[in-house]
């Protein structure tokens, strides 16, 4: 805990390799979750509905507890997994901690609304469809902030490694020249 309270893991060019690969990872996990979402339904709850509750016009039938359970199944863990790694970095930006108690709940209350309003929508009530929608626009946009938290991390981290070697650099030259001056000076 105390290497990364400290930040000892900015410095390793390993550690930031990991969480650039693991970035470019969320990001197409993002972007999958958007189109998923899209090729489905909208951002209107008759959209959400017509999914859950199937429609004669596209002659869908509804989705079936069983189906909604295994999609259900792999979800919780999936996001619980994502999550618990991205607010888990969240942690250690340098936020305020009201922004970052409100990123961290905002993703979780989402991926929780953005799972059970279908289950609401489907064996409920049809009402609960804005929840769905409401729970998709959380849950992405607090997933864009926190890739976004990390992106930006991994940047300052580069940046800041690289003005350290630069200063290293300058500094080897410096003693270098003195070293040389020193040398000139004791031969004449």
């Amino acid at each position: 805990m105390r290497y990364m309270q400290e930040g000892g893991f900015q410095n390793n060019p390993l550690m930031r390799l990991t969480l650039a690969l693991t970035l470019g990872l969320l990001v197409l996990f993002w972007v999958t979750n958007v189109a998923m979402y899209f090729s489905r339904m909208d951002l209107r709850p008759s959209s959400v509905v017509a999914y859950y509750n199937g429609s004669e016009e596209d002659f869908r039938p509804p989705r079936s507890a069983a189906s909604m359970l295994e999609t259900t199944h792999m979800h919780l863990p999936m996001m619980g997994m994502v999550l618990l790694f991205l607010t888990h970095l969240l942690i250690f930006a340098p936020l305020s901690r009201g922004a970052k108690v409100a990123v961290i709940t905002t993703a979780f209350v989402g991926a929780l609304l953005e799972e059970g309003a279908g289950w609401l929508v489907r064996f409920v009530n049809p009402g609960f469809a804005p929840l769905k929608v409401a729970g998709f626009l959380a849950l992405q946009g607090a997933l864009l902030v926190l890739i976004g938290s990390l992106a930006s991390f991994l940047v300052a981290a580069a940046r800041r490694q690289a003005a350290q070697r630069a200063a290293g650099a300058r500094e080897k030259k410096l003693d270098t020249l003195h070293e040389e001056g020193a040398v000139h000076a004791a031969l004449e």
